[in-house]
């Protein structure tokens, strides 16, 4: 390839088969889902009450691939394969020896990679009968993907949206209701969980693990309906692996391996998509990139928090799972990176963090935007506030690379536009937005309320 080529193309032929399921690989797997009253590993059988068989057995397999069933494959087709593209403006306006390259997942139909695991769970779903499914979202990109699904499968979509997040990003909301969903803001008079914290706190600005609280609550109140989990899970960070593994593809094609792949993270997907099929060759001892995940400072939970048990929602309805936590009464913020607010981290990621075999930083969200800005005047698109943070990272890396004299590959993954988020980019262009790094004695506080592991 010549370095002057911009984007490389797959075509649809080229859309991956299988999924990659990192479990097959790791030199051992993270603690599982724990029963928090007995401490006891939970059987599949426990998650059947909020996802369908075929999801559940997706999350406890082995299998090192996992077939894409046919009409997932189809309606990929509306947008995969995305493009890699060589940021040659970036590099030229950082006159750095540094190629760079990032996968642009904007190109959906909802603008993020949110609708590779949409798609799939949606799928599944509608084969095993379930008529609606309910979810939480932060920013609304998960929020978004879902209620595109269940139009594409035809099922019925709630959407409990974080209140702060409903309130600064109207057009997500006006999205999903486009595609025929239902959007509250939560924490909501809806259900119980929501009650309960209105009556606590009646101005309340939500959080990604009240909203996880609702949904849940009333998928497991209604017959017909299932709870849909856009991160964190490891099916959900499966389905993502599409990503990755056209990346793979490409860099093949542009005759390059990376030396550093580069990703944000709030409960996961989008870093492990992206990273896990390149994480492969370093399991199997064929390579040796770096793997660098991105959080804001403001929810730090992989820089700060502990590795450990704690629920995945506020209102303890989930199992306990093995992962960096800032604890589940964590109320981040309102920082406009809503799909990075989450109290918890996949436990996946966790694990390949707690082994070193991945890096983890943070970034105050001004220089997010400084770095997004930039990015914008160089490569013409504007991203998300989310992948603004791999982004951030990517310059600083390439800035590196430019003082150690290296001819560093770095590939990161754009994986959401930010046009939906103009409120944010104006608040910055005004000189609005306020850096906020989180306190620690709030960071103890949260962790007082740790839950006990029987036996640990």
């Amino acid at each position: 390839m010549s370095l002057q080529t911009r984007k490389i193309l797959l075509s649809e032929n080229d859309i991956p088969q299988y999924w990659y399921n990192i479990k097959a690989d790791l030199p051992a797997l993270p603690g599982p889902p724990l029963n928090p009253e007995t401490g006891e590993p939970l059987g599949p059988e426990a998650l059947t009450p909020i996802f369908p068989l075929g999801l559940i057995q997706q999350e406890v397999s082995l299998e090192r691939e996992i077939e894409i069933p046919k009409p997932v494959r189809e309606i990929y087709k509306l947008w995969r394969p995305t493009p890699l593209i060589y940021a040659a403006n970036l590099k030229k306006a950082l006159d750095t020896p540094a190629h760079i390259f990032y996968k642009y997942e904007g190109l959906s139909p909802t603008g993020s990679h949110k609708p590779n695991t949409a798609v799939a769970q949606a799928f599944y779903n509608r084969e095993e009968g379930i008529k609606r499914l309910t979810t939480e979202t932060g920013a609304g990109q998960w929020g978004s993907a879902l209620s595109f699904a269940c139009r594409m499968f035809e099922l019925d979509c709630k959407v409990y949206m974080v209140r702060v997040s409903y309130e600064q990003k109207p057009g997500r909301r006006v999205l999903m209701q486009s595609y025929g969903a239902e959007v509250t803001p939560s924490p909501s008079e809806d259900t119980e969980p929501g009650r309960k914290i209105l009556a606590e706190n009646p101005n309340s600005p939500g959080s990604l693990g009240i909203a996880i609280s609702e949904a849940v609550w009333d998928a497991v109140m209604h017959e017909d309906t299932k709870y849909s989990l856009g991160s964190v899970l490891d099916h959900v960070l499966l389905h993502q692996t599409v990503v990755g593994l056209e990346a793979k593809k490409q860099m093949e094609l542009a005759g390059m391996q990376p030396d550093v792949l580069i990703g944000c993270i709030g409960g996961g997907s989008n870093f492990a998509g992206f990273s896990f099929p390149f994480l492969q060759d370093n399991l199997q001892g064929r390579a040796n990139y770096r793997a660098i995940a991105v959080e804001p400072e403001a929810c730090p939970t992989v820089t700060r928090g502990p590795y450990t048990y704690d629920y995945g929602d506020t209102a303890h309805m989930t199992p306990l799972l093995n992962m960096y936590t800032l604890g589940s009464g964590f109320v981040p913020p309102p920082i406009h990176a809503g799909g990075l607010r989450y109290h918890g981290m996949a436990p996946l990621i966790s694990y390949l963090c707690h082994e070193g075999l991945m890096e983890c930083r943070a970034y105050h969200q001004n220089a997010v935007f400084e770095a997004a800005v930039l990015f914008t005047e160089t490569e013409g698109i504007l991203p998300a506030p989310e992948p603004a943070h791999a982004i951030k990272a990517v310059i600083d890396e390439a800035l590196a690379a430019k003082e150690a004299g290296e001819e560093r590959v770095i590939v990161f993954n754009l994986s959401g536009h930010g046009y939906f988020d103009i409120s944010a980019y104006d608040a910055y262009l005004a000189g609005k937005l306020e850096d906020y790094a989180y306190p620690q004695e709030k960071i103890a506080q949260a962790l007082e309320a740790l839950p006990p592991v029987p036996g640990a």
